[in-house]
């Protein structure tokens, strides 16, 4: 039998659910959640409401619209399990591009690589070399609606490629096509007594499509298909000093886990059942089918609260923090992050600190973003 005892640790973590729990999520490509910037997870993994940047892709990509330079260039390294293994890691680019002052589009790669692993048949065996991963590439057009709203829509090709090869077969990854949905709302300068504000609001619909399967006729395994929702307001204090504070709100928009037969366990029976919801049933399903009623619904919502302090913008400071259901994961963690940003060029970094008895896979770990914002100027009011 082979043994692919990191394998499996790697993917008993990155499921966005503890495994103990009957009634957790799981999906396929859970990499998909991961916070791939340094910004945003410097603020508790938020980003469906904060200014844009050249990786508003993941979070909301509707804030292209926005953008205050003509074009943007983004990359992003991420180490994964870090206290474990040194070559699992989490890669982003980005790049945007304003056509003009009501419409951008951008395209987005992540590449997820889960180092190389040793397969053998039996200890005897010389062993085979194979290198796991998952990348996701993405395709979006931002358009303003109006002066403060705007909305996109992007498509997104996924790539799982997570079989082995064995023995009289051909290895394949399993493929899948999704569509995002966003909006942006971003509300004129406003005068109050002592200082200037301004209103933000958005949300993302991502990773609506199809299941994800890598046998024929074997499990079909559905995307993390999310809808995130937030605001903020930043206080703009003077032209020098801007601080922003921001709320998230997260929720899987695939149906629960449950016991369809009604003999008080979840086995193979209503596994079966389970994988006959389709995707797009699914997406409506996830709002009222928790056992518990809407008790449990609320425990599948995630809460970020995130803060950013910008001085002349060329300096940041930030803080966060992740929280979510012991009954659903149990991911709680608090996060800081700082960014440096010197002409047209921004170097970003954050770390993550576990407050659950769940350890994270991201815990101790420091995160790093290099942006890039060039061309002319747009003005936003």
């Amino acid at each position: 039998m082979k043994r692919i005892i990191l394998f499996a640790l790697v993917l008993g973590i990155t499921k966005v659910v503890a495994q103990e729990q009957d009634r957790t999520i799981t999906t396929a490509v859970p990499f998909l959640t991961i916070a791939a910037d340094a910004r945003a997870s410097g603020m508790g993994d938020i980003g469906v409401a904060t200014s844009v940047d050249a990786f508003s892709q993941q979070w909301n990509p509707s804030k292209y619209a926005f953008a205050e330079r003509k074009m943007g260039i983004g990359v992003s390294y991420t180490p994964y399990l870090e206290s474990i293994v040194n070559d699992i890691s989490l890669l982003s680019a980005n790049y945007y591009n304003k056509l003009n002052d009501r419409s951008a589009f951008a395209v987005g790669l992540r590449y997820f690589g889960l180092g190389e692993i040793e397969l053998r048949q039996n200890q005897s065996d010389e062993g085979t070399l194979v290198k796991p991963n998952e990348f996701a590439l993405d395709g979006t057009y931002a358009l303003k609606l109006s002066e403060t709203f705007s909305m996109a829509v992007g498509g997104r090709f996924i790539s799982s490629n997570l079989r082995f090869q064995q023995s009289g077969q051909d290895s394949q990854a399993a493929n899948a096509f999704a569509v995002d949905v966003s909006g942006f709302y971003r509300s004129r300068e406003i005068a109050y007594n002592s200082f200037d504000g301004r209103w933000r609001a958005g949300f993302n619909i991502s990773n609506l499509g199809g299941k994800l399967q890598y046998d024929e006729g074997g499990q079909e395994n559905f995307l993390p298909t999310n809808l995130k929702f937030g605001g903020g307001f930043d206080f703009i204090f003077d032209q020098d000093n801007v601080l922003g504070l921001y709320t998230e709100f997260n929720k899987l928009l695939v149906p629960t886990p449950r016991d369809f037969n009604g003999d008080g366990v979840i086995d193979q029976s209503d596994t079966d059942e389970y994988e006959q919801i389709g995707f797009f049933s699914g997406v409506f399903e996830s709002f009222g089918d928790a056992p518990d009623g809407f008790k449990e619904e609320l425990q599948e919502t995630t809460i970020a609260f995130g803060a950013e302090y910008r001085y002349q913008d060329a300096f940041m400071l930030r803080t966060g923090y992740f929280n979510e259901n012991e009954n659903k994961g149990a991911r709680r963690f608090l996060t800081l992050g700082a960014g440096f940003k010197f002409k047209a060029a921004q170097v970003d970094l954050s770390y993550l600190f576990s407050t659950s008895q769940v350890k994270s896979p991201l815990e101790n770990t420091l995160r790093f973003s290099l942006t890039f914002n060039l061309g002319e100027e747009f003005y936003n009011d």
